[in-house]
């Protein structure tokens, strides 16, 4: 069993994660991936703690927020097909702005949720998942 004095450093280490997990939406990424190699670094030293389930929340939700992007992007490879068509390369491009501006905007709102649920859950000193 931790006593307070060994979790004190963890909390603050998954609080600080979840800010640069916040402001990663900001810098392309950048931060995300900072935090995501501290998440796999850290995280046997997190284990037996509450903090273990907000490392695998903080993981998932990179890599949920990295595949729905890709998705996102997905029709702009269409465009490479349709080149030497200019109505046809138009409307792929005009769809493939709305289709990514689509989805990148619920991935913004959803990795925001993630953030905030997870610091509120982490503040009220409860794990992210039910055991």
């Amino acid at each position: 069993m931790y006593v307070e004095a060994e979790l004190q450093p963890k909390r603050n280490l998954t609080l600080l994660l979840y800010v640069l997990y916040g402001f990663a939406i900001f810098s392309a990424g950048v931060l995300a991936v900072v935090a995501l190699i501290v998440n796999y670094v850290k995280r046997d030293a997190m284990q037996g703690t509450i903090y273990a389930s907000h490392f695998t929340w903080q993981i998932r939700t990179v890599w949920w927020y990295l595949f729905w992007n890709v998705i996102g992007v997905l029709p702009f490879v269409y465009l490479f097909f349709s080149f030497d068509q200019p109505n046809v390369f138009l409307g792929t491009l005009l769809t493939a702005f709305i289709f990514w501006g689509a989805v990148a905007t619920v991935s913004w709102i959803w990795i925001v949720y993630r953030v905030i649920r997870g610091v509120i859950a982490l503040n009220d000193e409860q794990p992210m998942y039910a055991d």
